[in-house]
């Protein structure tokens, strides 16, 4: 008995999702727990596995493609089970053609001319999809212009143009047909600074036409360049516009005297050394100290719902990565039980992943506060807008060396700001304070948190 393979709701409220990729060819079979696809949202990949065992008789979309939740995207049958007319099968399924699919702008391949072609998601070469059947099924206009705009990159002077999908949807915004360009990317693949140029080359002779012989040249102006927004840049600015308008923030400031925090970070760092361990850094020692600060004052470890305010017994603390994509915050797992060592293990693989495109989608969420840390750049302090659902947010700024009053006399010393952003639905400030105070004392006293 065949059945249609739906577009899941991998994130919370998506209404639409990329299809990075299919793991199981069509007519191949799968096990329970298989793999069958990647799904990309804005921030992560997630996989979709199969509740039974089964074959994959069609796939209905190809890779890289925009899917709405809930949309047809394969049809599946019984382990070995074969269909004579699929055509039919289709029709009975109510499957009537391919999922209306729109082009996704975040999987452009950024303009390095030397750079091998790599899809950003998978760290993958990218495969170029199969050019279309002679005769594809009749579908509406809107599905025409979106298929037409995938095969693009299929014609070519000599069989095939390799373009970026970003090259596409600016070049055919500009009306300048794929052939009429020169890549310059790895095999001639025509890149967005490629399709810019053709477009200055058409603008200047027009330009020309209209200019009164006789004026002078005008004085150069600015130039300006428009950025497409990706899907992950519009889904940061939504979730912060969302945590501004709806949480009421209010911001608390302490400076921490560090120079214990340093020491330690220096002695445990030239213990792994000696043993291959993981070295530290300030921030891992700021994870652990949130932890042990939720852990003092519960009541901060919470989240604000609609209908009540949701307190958690167990430290999940966000960290926020800088990619080129965008800022992402993947969570640290119960960072109270873990060791400084292993805290730092996870924030760099963690890391890493958000910065190849790899983190899941689990690993996005949860967690009641976020760190935040701009130190590395010399910022010595600044306020972050908090991450949604969470109660707080926690900016980290520069070890700097400043003046300090120490029995009466001013001394030189280590300093570190910390700014707390504070949802006050959840949060009172005098809670918030407490929390602080508590936090404070712990950098001043890092040796509590190997504990």
């Amino acid at each position: 008995m065949a059945w249609v393979l739906r577009m899941p709701e991998v994130a919370a409220n998506a209404t639409e999702a990329v299809l990075a990729d299919w793991l199981v060819a069509e007519a191949a079979d799968f096990a329970v727990g298989d793999t069958l696809a990647t799904v990309e949202t804005e921030k992560a990949l997630v996989d979709v596995e199969a509740e039974t065992a089964g074959t994959v008789l069609k796939t209905l979309v190809p890779p890289s493609s925009q899917v709405e939740v809930g949309a047809p995207i394969a049809v599946l049958a019984a382990a070995g089970e074969t269909v004579a007319d699929l055509d039919a099968l289709l029709r009975e399924l109510g499957v009537t053609g391919p999922t209306p699919v729109a082009e996704p702008e975040r999987r452009d391949v950024p303009d390095l001319p030397d750079a091998p072609a790599v899809d950003p998601g998978s760290g993958a070469p990218v495969v170029e999809p199969p050019e279309m059947p002679a005769d594809p099924p009749q579908m509406p206009a809107s599905q025409a212009d979106g298929a037409a705009s995938g095969a693009d990159g299929a014609a070519s002077r000599a069989g095939r143009i390799f373009s970026s999908p970003l090259a596409r949807k600016l070049a055919k915004d500009a009306g300048i047909p794929l052939a009429e360009i020169t890549g310059t990317g790895p095999r001639q693949r025509i890149l967005r600074r490629d399709v810019e140029v053709a477009r200055a080359a058409r603008a200047a002779p027009a330009a020309a036409e209209v200019a009164p012989p006789a004026a002078p040249a005008p004085a150069a102006a600015g130039g300006t360049t428009e950025v497409p927004h990706t899907r992950l840049r519009r889904a940061i600015a939504a979730r912060l516009t969302e945590s501004k308008q709806s949480a009421p923030h209010f911001y608390l400031r302490a400076t921490v005297r560090a120079e214990r925090l340093l020491a330690l970070r220096a002695e445990v760092n030239e213990g792994t050394d000696a043993g291959g361990g993981s070295r530290i850094s300030v921030n891992d020692l700021v994870l652990k100290a949130v932890a042990a600060a939720h852990r003092r004052v519960p009541e901060m470890n919470a989240e604000w719902t609609d209908d009540a305010t949701v307190l958690h017994e167990r430290a999940d603390v966000a960290v926020a990565v800088a990619t080129d994509r965008g800022l992402l915050t993947p969570v640290v797992r119960d960072v109270g039980s873990l060791s400084v060592t292993a805290v730092a293990e996870r924030v760099r693989d963690l890391a890493g992943r958000a910065r190849e495109g790899r983190l899941r989608q689990e690993e996005l969420e949860g967690g009641t506060i976020s760190v935040t840390n701009l130190g590395m750049y010399g910022v010595e302090e600044f306020a972050a807008i908090i991450n949604p659902p969470h109660a707080a947010i926690l900016a980290v700024g520069a070890v700097r060396e400043a003046p300090v009053v120490e029995g009466g006399g001013v001394v030189p010393g280590q300093v570190m700001t910390l700014t707390l952003s504070v949802d006050h639905r959840p949060v009172d400030g005098v809670l918030a304070a407490r929390w602080l105070a508590v936090l404070t004392e712990l950098l001043e006293h890092p040796v509590r948190l190997l504990a």
